[in-house]
């Protein structure tokens, strides 16, 4: 069953966190049930509001704290990914989010000899992964702000005029416009 897509994401905690693990072995049998612990925070989580719905059928206990549009979450893709991941946008969003993002590109997958970990002189912290159904572990660089995308975009494809274009769609400047945490 394909995610459903640009749904609010949810910000959420629980009292026991052992207690998510074992509900998500039992959630995974309805679908792709996923939620990432947000970067620097003391027990809280982002997920996709498709698997919030379902830790609610199943009695889970959280507490909402909020929700983030994920309209306003941009994601990059390139042929390969766009491929393997187009039912799983929200999941994607929900990472972003986790990793206190505004976007991201994807660079390639894991292997690849180029993926920008040289460009702009941060290393590999400001990239993640995913690694979709079919196997491929898709690298992924996570945006703080609009200019910091494009300035990276600009460098790692060579001024490519949709990457260009894309960076200066993203919905907003810096995640400091993030209604969930900061």
């Amino acid at each position: 069953m394909a995610a459903r897509q640009n749904s609010p994401l949810c910000y959420f905690t629980v009292e026991d966190e052992s207690i998510l693990a074992e509900a998500f072995s039992q959630l995974t049998e309805e679908g792709l049930a996923i939620s990432y612990k947000v970067e620097d925070t003391d027990g809280v989580y982002v997920t996709t509001s498709e698997t919030r719905e379902a830790l609610d059928r199943h009695d889970v206990p959280h507490t909402l704290l909020a929700e983030e549009d994920a309209n306003r979450i941009s994601i990059y893709h390139n042929a390969r990914s766009r491929e393997e991941l187009a039912d799983y946008e929200d999941e994607l969003k929900a990472l972003a989010l986790a990793r206190r993002g505004i976007a991201m590109a994807c660079v390639g997958v894991n292997g690849d000899s180029n993926l920008g970990f040289d460009i702009g002189g941060t290393g590999p912290k400001p990239f993640t992964y995913f690694t979709a159904p079919a196997g491929h572990t898709f690298i992924w660089r996570v945006f703080q702000k609009r200019t910091e995308a494009k300035n990276f975009l600009k460098k790692l494809t060579l001024s490519d005029q949709e990457a260009i274009t894309w960076a200066d769609s993203i919905p907003l400047a810096s995640s400091q416009e993030l209604a969930g945490f900061h």
